[in-house]
């Protein structure tokens, strides 16, 4: 059996914890090969070994039947292996082709030939139907398209084994069947692929075999055609997982925001939101479906006061919000599941305990008289850490060394505790496994049966159609539909999502009552 990649018996230590212990991954050539494993199960780190990200402190490392040393990403590279990380590592007023030859440039006399480079990221595109503009800006193009500047990236370095990791994080359905299509094109022109992801579906519809990790422990590999999402989910938690969302019917009752002609810009002054219209009451929760770019993040960050309103008006339980500091917005009862939990949602170089008081630190009973009892927070976030299940070796462990699903549980214990009026959950489950998706949900479902608003905003089509109440579609800045979940489908979902529908209605944000 001719494998490309062998990695034997890695063992990771972080200190006392061990991330991989002892794990086993063969890939063969030519083959679609899916890591799976919950959030914090080791998936990251040993495909981090595997680039030369870390060093494993034991076992084996063989390309192509020989041993390795990979030292560094140089080596990995040189040895013909690429990573297309979840997070792009892209210069956003580049060119596609300046990001691709960066730190691999061709120059001549000294001069870096960027015609030269052009023509053949052109022809890479081409060859894999990637149909990627060489000399467009980052800035300017897609979060799929920036997805595939970074697999032209790893192709033009000469890669020929290419680590996806949660490729599908922030695409659109389409964009997804566009992305699998990709990646079966690269197989049939002699690439291998490893694939992390949580998404089972994609699992069945793309690899070929799925090796399972389970607290830092491999599992086993099985063969996807001999397998059932069922299975594999088992498998990787340990237990059985419930996929359909289950929640009793919603009875909303008076409004808690209300949102009248929003206007909100962007940092280069360019409006994103534009005369939005959006309602959510009391014991409902209301999905935003769009595809990434349509004003999302300037909706969000303009209710939440963390960016200025150019026109319209934001009401909050009657109160207008409208321009307030974030704190006067979180005090006027809104709790906020930021959608990137390391930029605003935690200080990463902070304990989690710390970063569970953020909040509430300068309110009594942690703080008295203007001072800081620690032994509050130390309280506090034990009794959060029990009560979400957050898996950390203590309150005193900095945020950063937790698992992306183990951040975003301390981040919604932290928001729900405080027992917000409204809760405003941004991709709330982005990059997170069934069993922690699972747990998200069955939280913001209670607090919508405890009367609370939650505002859902997802890209994540099954999420937006199982958990909401009512789902209104944002596209170009505007609410340009609203449906109930039971009267449409993720097909019809996908086109209004995309502009294209027959009954937009710019006033639709009353509609349904």
């Amino acid at each position: 059996m001719e494998y490309v990649i062998e990695m034997l018996n890695i063992r990771k230590e972080f200190g006392s914890f061990v991330a991989n212990d002892d794990i086993t991954l063969q890939v063969k050539k030519g083959e679609i090969h899916a890591l799976l494993g919950e959030n914090g199960a080791g998936k990251s780190t040993l495909m981090n070994v595997l680039f030369g990200l870390y060093q494993p402190e034991g076992g084996e490392i063989r390309v192509r039947g020989e041993a390795v040393n990979i030292t560094d990403p140089n080596v990995a590279n040189k040895l013909g292996i690429g990573m297309v990380h979840q997070h792009f590592m892209l210069v956003e007023n580049f060119t596609v082709t300046e990001n691709i030859i960066l730190g691999n440039e061709m120059t001549k006399a000294g001069i870096v030939d960027k015609r030269k480079a052009s023509k053949r990221v052109k022809k890479l595109s081409e060859q894999y139907g990637l149909n990627v503009d060489p000399n467009a800006k980052i800035e300017d193009i897609s979060v799929g398209m920036q997805q595939r500047v970074e697999i032209l990236k790893t192709l033009y370095r000469g890669a020929d084994i290419l680590i996806f990791d949660e490729p599908t994080a922030s695409l659109t359905p389409q964009e997804i069947t566009e992305l699998i299509q990709i990646m079966q094109r690269l197989v049939q022109e002699g690439k291998s692929i490893i694939l992390i992801t949580h998404k089972l579906k994609e699992i069945m519809d793309v690899s070929d075999r799925v090796t399972i990790i389970r607290k830092g422990q491999g599992v086993g590999t099985v063969v996807t055609a001999e397998t059932n999402p069922n299975e594999l989910a088992s498998l990787m938690v340990g237990r059985q997982v419930e996929f359909k969302t289950v929640k009793g019917e919603a009875f909303p009752k008076d409004t808690v925001l209300l949102i009248e002609d929003l206007t909100v810009a962007d940092y280069r002054g360019v409006e994103k939101v534009k005369g939005l219209n959006l309602e959510v009451r009391h014991g409902e929760i209301v999905g935003i479906a769009g595809i990434d770019g349509n004003g999302q993040t300037e909706l969000i960050e303009a209710i939440t006061g963390l960016r200025k309103v150019k026109g319209g008006k934001i009401t909050i339980s009657g109160k207008d919000v409208t321009g307030k500091k974030p704190r006067k917005v979180t005090e006027a009862g809104v709790g906020h599941i930021p959608q990137d939990r390391h930029k605003h949602g935690l200080v990463l170089d902070f304990p989690i305990g710390h970063n569970i008081a953020l909040q509430t630190y300068y309110q009594a009973p942690i703080s008295k008289g203007g001072v800081i009892h620690y032994e509050k927070i130390a309280e506090q976030a034990k009794r959060i850490i029990e009560k979400y299940d957050v898996r950390t070796q203590s309150e005193a462990t900095p945020a950063r060394a937790l698992s992306g699903g183990n951040q975003q549980k301390a981040i919604i214990g932290r928001e729900v505790e405080r027992d917000p009026d409204l809760l405003i959950a941004a991709l709330p489950t982005r990059g997170l496994d069934v069993g922690a998706i699972e747990f998200i949900h069955s939280r913001l479902i209670e607090q919508r049966d405890r009367g609370k608003a939650v505002l859902l905003i997802s890209f994540e089509l099954d999420e937006v159609m199982n958990v909401s109440d009512r789902i209104a579609v944002i596209y170009d800045g505007q609410i340009i539909d609203e449906v109930l979940p039971q009267d449409t489908s993720e097909q019809e979902l996908g086109l209004l999502m995309a502009g294209q529908s027959d009954r937009k209605t710019k006033a639709g944000a009353n509609e349904h009552v």
